[in-house]
């Protein structure tokens, strides 16, 4: 919305508010309505002060045209971008006038203003309590036009918490995040946005270019299919490397995860080359231009093509999808956790468990600690939005399983806060103080609890809570919510625990060891998570394609054996094309153990 459009609306607004002075003109005098006619005249010339002058009598009169007047002063500092007085007027005729019959106009009014001194969370404020369809859709336009001018994206974050309804709110956090952001969480977000609101209608994003890797160039890669028998691949990995950006001795990236799961492919591709299976790796820099992204899959050399990973922005990725269902070419998301990434999509793989498979595998594991026993659950989760996912599609899984949820909300803050929060039988014991705590244990009968929390203190403050409320069942929680490096043994052990370890590494394995050697010698620094997933991708991928064609003759070979040389906890798309292997690990004898 640019100043011409605001101000015509603004001043659309005000002849509104004149019609209406016709209904209360009766009641003033012949004095107030000159002045007041000519005050409007001057607004409408341009003469502002003059008009002020005017309008400030009326309001110190406090009749009937007093909150009119005072709209008409706010919007003439506003016109002459006297932004902290327009808001101080607008302050007042909203306080002194609640039940005016134009508040709407003045609410949106404030809105604008407070958009233009950047108080952006304040003007959302002022346009919630419109309730005039006309002015409610203006207000829209009006967000449009500022939420996109936000560059600070913790800021938009924050706001989007705030209003997680809101559309205009979400579509510029989206466009903002794949413009500007290559943090993991951030794209996850992004994700999770669009399925819920869409694509913003401007996507803006730096164009795709390709960049060599290894020792296959874009230059010289084949214009025919590779003979597959031969074992000969070619793998796209679409990643935003962002190698204008790129600093060989900086370390602490936001994207570090992309040239991590990158080096491990490289490895991989090592590893499958001493199995007689060549992979030809083509890294190419991709951000989130759709336009580029199209242009890249159609040009003749992406045709050769066996094996797409990545993208991973929401437009680019359905681009990729399409032309990989279209062309019988595979495609990994390597970080994705969203089920419909895949729905639909024969030739799209997800590399981590989605969130609905791994609350499926915690019901399991929680069907074998109960047995036959009650089935009496209380769910609980932090403060991230993937916690509350998959917290509510844990309580869907136990529903459909004929559980009594007894408790379902998020918990944040201190243990005592936590205990405080917590309802279970619909009864609450106070906790906290002497003499509010029963001189015998309060018995809690529940089968087991679960807590899903990406914060890695809130794990420990979780087994505090619960022993302040007396509840000794079993604790089914994410890995995520705890820190292995600051938490005690003892965290681990006084309690019957079960980890939700989607990223589990087995350091005791030999090929985990070896791995971890072999990057050390390779790159100077220990290797990270995404390493070792980006390794087991194109190991496990390659290998498939090798032995089962492309596309997949069959799913029954489509997982890997559990002593195999991979360094996570493998793959297994017998059933599916989300990977359904989700680890749950258990502390024992002073490590974790895989216990599924």
């Amino acid at each position: 919305m640019n100043t011409t459009f605001r101000w015509y609306r603004l001043s659309l607004t005000g002849w509104l508010v004149v019609a209406c002075f016709l209904t209360v003109n009766a009641q003033v005098s012949v004095e107030a309505q000159k002045r007041y006619k000519e005050a409007i005249r001057l607004i409408q010339t341009g003469s502002y002060d003059r008009a002020k002058n005017e309008l400030n009598p009326i309001i110190q009169r406090t009749g009937p045209l007093a909150p009119y007047a005072s709209y008409y002063v706010a919007l003439a500092d506003f016109r002459q971008k006297n932004f902290s007085q327009s808001r101080l007027m607008l302050k007042q005729l909203v306080t002194r006038f609640p039940n005016w019959q134009k508040i709407d106009d003045a609410q949106y009014l404030l809105a604008a203003v407070c958009m233009e001194m950047g108080e952006y969370e304040d003007g959302l404020a002022a346009l919630k309590p419109i309730g005039t369809p006309a002015l409610r859709t203006e207000g829209v336009k009006l967000e449009q036009n500022f939420m996109g001018r936000l560059t600070d994206l913790n800021r938009l974050k924050r706001i989007n918490r705030d209003y997680p309804d809101d559309k205009p709110v979400a579509l510029a956090l989206i466009d903002l995040i794949q413009r500007t952001a290559t943090d993991k969480d951030d794209l996850e977000l992004s994700d999770r946005l669009t399925n819920q609101f869409g694509v913003p209608v401007s996507v803006a994003g730096r164009p795709v270019s390709p960049v060599s890797s290894g020792t296959t160039t874009s230059a010289n890669r084949p214009t025919t299919r590779p003979n597959r028998a031969k074992g000969y691949y070619n793998v796209a990995v679409m990643f935003p490397f962002r190698l204008d950006e790129f600093d060989a001795d900086k370390r602490g990236r936001s994207n570090q995860y992309a040239y991590d799961l990158y080096e491990g492919m490289k490895m991989a591709r090592a590893k499958l080359q001493e199995e007689g299976i060549t992979v030809n790796l083509f890294a190419y820099d991709v951000e989130n231009d759709p336009n580029k992204t199209l242009e890249l899959v159609n040009s003749p050399g992406f045709a050769q093509t066996d094996l797409i990973i990545g993208p991973l922005y929401v437009e680019p990725n359905r681009i990729a999808s399409a032309f990989a269902n279209q062309n019988n070419i595979l495609l990994v998301n390597p970080i994705a956790t969203g089920s419909e990434l895949v729905a639909s999509q024969p030739m799209s793989f997800l590399a981590q468990p989605s969130l609905n498979e791994q609350a499926r595998r915690a019901a399991e594991q929680a069907r074998s600690l109960i047995g036959g026993g009650a089935r009496r659950v209380a769910i609980y989760f932090g403060t991230s939005r993937k916690d509350s996912l998959l917290a509510a599609a844990y309580q869907a899984e136990l529903k459909q399983q004929n559980y009594q949820i007894l408790d379902f909300k998020r918990l944040s803050g201190t243990a005592q806060a936590m205990a405080e929060a917590m309802r279970f039988d619909g009864k609450m014991t106070t906790v906290g103080s002497v003499s509010a705590v029963p001189t015998t244990p309060v018995p809690i009968t529940v089968s087991h609890v679960f807590f899903a929390s990406s914060n890695d203190d809130d794990g420990a403050r979780m087994l505090d809570a619960l022993s302040r409320r007396r509840v000794s069942a079993p604790l089914i929680a994410t890995a995520s919510a705890f820190d292995y490096y600051r938490n005690p043994m003892s965290t681990f052990t006084r309690w019957e625990l079960y980890l939700l370890y989607p990223d589990y590494i087995d350091t005791m394995r030999e090929p985990v060891m070896a791995f971890q050697e072999q990057y050390i010698a390779k790159r100077n620094t220990i290797p990270s998570v995404f390493a070792g997933e980006g390794y087991d991708m194109l190991l496990f991928f390659g290998r498939q394609m090798a032995k089962n064609g492309v596309p997949f003759r069959s799913r029954t070979a489509l997982r890997t054996d559990p002593e195999g040389d991979y360094v996570l906890s493998g793959f297994d798309y017998t059933e599916s094309n989300e990977n359904q292997v989700v680890p749950i690990v258990k502390y024992e004898d002073g490590r974790f153990i895989k216990i599924n």
